[in-house]
């Protein structure tokens, strides 16, 4: 196997916004998992920055990332996502130096 295609994001929401945003990235979780090339999504909060919301997303290739985001509620999140988000979302794509087996999963 190839090493994966994986990014990490970071939202910022509008505080009278931030626990509806929680609630609707939370949403996103068990779909995206069941997704044909999801190898892990995780949804996490900022432990030193209540609020600030991180997400990691690792992909079998570029093309099933990019398969995820056309989905309609993805297209649909990101048309809207600054209605709760303070700027916009920071995206890093990463690459993989580290040793990535399927197998090592349990």
């Amino acid at each position: 196997m190839t090493q994966p295609f994986t990014l990490v994001g970071i939202a910022r929401p509008r505080p009278e916004r931030a626990e509806e945003l929680k609630q609707l990235l939370l949403s996103f979780v068990a779909p995206t998992r069941r997704e044909s090339g999801c190898l892990e999504y995780h949804f996490h909060e900022d432990h030193d920055e209540p609020g600030v919301f991180v997400f990691y997303e690792a992909w079998r290739t570029r093309a099933d990332l990019d398969a995820h985001l056309e989905l309609p509620h993805m297209r649909a999140f990101w048309e809207s996502r600054m209605d709760y988000l303070t700027t916009d979302l920071e995206i890093r794509y990463l690459a993989m130096h580290s040793p990535y087996e399927l197998a090592d999963r349990a």
